[in-house]
């Protein structure tokens, strides 16, 4: 991992102030346009703003220079990604706007919590098996309605230099969805290509503190690989352990990306 290079204290700070103005007209979309427009529709302005989000934090996203599945319409079924960032989501949605599976905790953070709220966001509880399974129910009907839905199965965020563990439950959707997995591998490096923990969510880390992170970085870029789908494979554990491995090998030829 590289260092974390910082623009001066003042240019951070004027980039958190304008990302704060934008988080607010992002409120305002969802309460006062999304009920009026329809899914393609939503979908359409939450990709605008991901990418506008992504501009004013100075961040560049870039598909990896490797091997893809192929262009946007082969995100279609069960997206899984490994997980770094509460920015991961905003990554994902200005490549292809999708609707996320979070833990429960995310609809209470301020602003990015209400926005997740206002767009089709799943909220997963913690030991609660009827939420667990009205939640399930849900994400398979809207598989099944053609919808692209996004899960982080590690359950937890890391600082990118290793995927850990995924949880199968959540592979049980495509299952019985009927649709393919397809995996994502995301990383972040700095302008020089170095991967970098600048975006990192981790630990105690506050939110503000991360954000805070990500505008003084300078030039941070995200890496998105599509892997090719996931078929053919039996039960969820299986299809859990395939999907980790596969991201993990992407995420070591990432790391070793030449400029």
């Amino acid at each position: 991992m590289s260092p974390r290079p910082s623009l001066p204290s003042l240019v951070a700070a004027l980039r958190l102030l304008v990302v704060g103005l934008h988080l607010l007209s992002g409120l305002l979309q969802v309460a006062l346009l999304f009920r009026f427009v329809d899914g393609v529709r939503r979908r359409l302005l939450r990709q605008v703003w991901s990418r506008q989000l992504l501009f004013l934090l100075g961040v560049h996203l870039e598909p990896a220079r490797l091997n893809a599945a192929g262009p946007v319409r082969a995100l279609d079924g069960l997206i899984v990604s490994n997980h770094v960032s509460f920015l991961d989501i905003f990554v994902i949605n200005a490549l292809a706007p999708a609707a996320f599976v979070c833990k429960e905790d995310v609809a209470r953070w301020p602003l990015i919590g209400w926005l997740c709220r206002g767009s089709e966001t799943v909220f997963l509880a913690r030991g609660n098996r009827s939420a667990a399974y009205r939640a399930h129910r849900q994400i398979v009907a809207r598989l099944r309605a053609g919808e692209r839905m996004v899960v982080f199965p590690e359950g937890t965020t890391s600082t990118g230099d290793r995927v850990l563990p995924f949880h199968g439950a959540l592979f049980q959707s495509a299952i019985d969805a009927g649709v393919p997995v397809v995996c994502l591998a995301l990383s972040y490096h700095d302008r020089r290509g170095w991967p970098t923990e600048a975006a990192a969510y981790t630990g105690d880390l506050s939110l503000l503190r991360c954000l805070w992170q990500i505008a003084a970085a300078g030039g941070l870029r995200a890496y998105l690989q599509v892997l090719p789908p996931l078929t053919g494979l039996a039960g969820r554990r299986h299809l859990a352990q395939h999907a980790q491995l596969r991201i993990s090998q992407a995420l070591t030829r990432q790391r070793l990306l030449p400029e």
